[in-house]
């Protein structure tokens, strides 16, 4: 038995009479503190009761109620679990190396144009998905947080476990002299703490999120990278089995908007992220000019071999290239 229904048939009850509002559950793994709960899944849903004038309506199942293992999100929605789920490509980027793309190095600068990067190529990247995407956006590139040696040279990285978010990033962390390591990102605090990882590579926005202020005493506020994609998805049979109402009433809830506002969202989250690790006393590294056009050196090096692989019916570099608007 699931543990919930999903929706897996049109949704036929009649207006008024008292009749009962469906529900569709939303599930995520992270607490209902994190931003995008407040940035995108509650807009979401009081936009779809207002559309549907009540008759779709949304509930939460946050914290990993449904499913404790981040990178089994996409999984639970096809199994039915949830008919809605939140999750990051990259946990799981062999499926989607399309939408992986937005990782590369050089591609845009923070979360709102790394958003509208994967804008100029979602309809390319809906063919990654056994979903219904109702939006997809981006965070800001990452930072580096350490606890045991600060990182303010490409020497200082040489040999350090770095966490990373995707597999896109693993070859261009390898050409800077460290050695990636793909983690859910509920388990790196823990890990950085405990000497599993020497370093995390991560969107500032994830800081006060995962509390790695406490863990962490250096951060480094540039690292090379884009952004992570983030997507809200609906089961396929669930979206499909609806009447052309419901359905539009689904699309009108998750409109660009909605994505924007998930770029603004992780936008203030990276402010206030790099604001509390000031706050908490961590030693800030700005890394100078010179010292970033040296791991720019390594990383231009690495990057043409990256965009020849493919990427579902295209290459890297033709993904790549739409997401920059070429």
């Amino acid at each position: 038995m699931r543990k919930i229904l999903g929706l897996v048939c049109a949704f036929m009850m009649s207006v008024g009479g008292g009749a009962k509002a469906d529900e569709l559950s939303l599930a995520y793994f992270m607490g209902p503190k994190h931003p995008m709960n407040k940035a995108v899944f509650i807009p979401f849903a009081e936009r779809l009761a207002e559309e549907s004038n009540g008759e779709l309506t949304v509930k939460q199942f946050p914290g990993g109620a449904l499913n404790s293992v981040p990178p089994k999100q996409y999984s639970i929605l096809l199994d039915g679990v949830a008919d809605i789920v939140f999750t990051l490509p990259g946990y799981t980027s062999d499926v989607f190396p399309m939408t992986n793309v937005i990782n590369l190095p050089g591609l845009c600068s923070d979360a709102p144009s790394c958003t509208a990067a994967l804008q100029r190529a979602r309809g390319l990247l809906e063919e990654e998905y056994n979903a219904k995407v109702l939006s997809i956006w981006a965070n800001s590139p990452p930072v580096l947080l350490t606890k045991d040696a600060p990182v303010r040279s490409l020497e200082d990285l040489q040999g350090l476990k770095v966490r990373v978010t995707s597999a896109g990033q693993v070859p261009f962390v390898k050409a800077l002299g460290a050695s990636p390591v793909g983690q859910p990102v509920s388990v790196v605090n823990q890990n950085l703490a405990n000497g599993v990882i020497d370093a995390i590579a991560i969107a500032p926005s994830g800081i006060g999120s995962f509390k790695l202020h406490e863990v962490a005493n250096y951060v480094t506020t540039w690292f090379p990278g884009s952004g992570s994609a983030f997507v809200l998805l609906m089961n396929k049979d669930v979206y499909e089995g609806m009447s052309d109402q419901q359905r539009a009433w689904i699309d009108a809830a998750a409109d660009a908007s909605l994505a924007e506002s998930g770029a603004q969202g992780f936008a203030a989250a990276s402010k206030r992220g790099l604001d509390l690790v000031r706050k908490a006393g961590l030693e800030v590294i700005d890394i100078d000019a010179a010292e970033k056009a040296r791991w720019n050196a390594v990383i231009e090096e690495a990057l043409p071999g990256v965009l020849e692989q493919p990427a579902g019916a295209s290459t890297v570099g033709g993904v790549f290239s739409v997401m920059q608007g070429e």
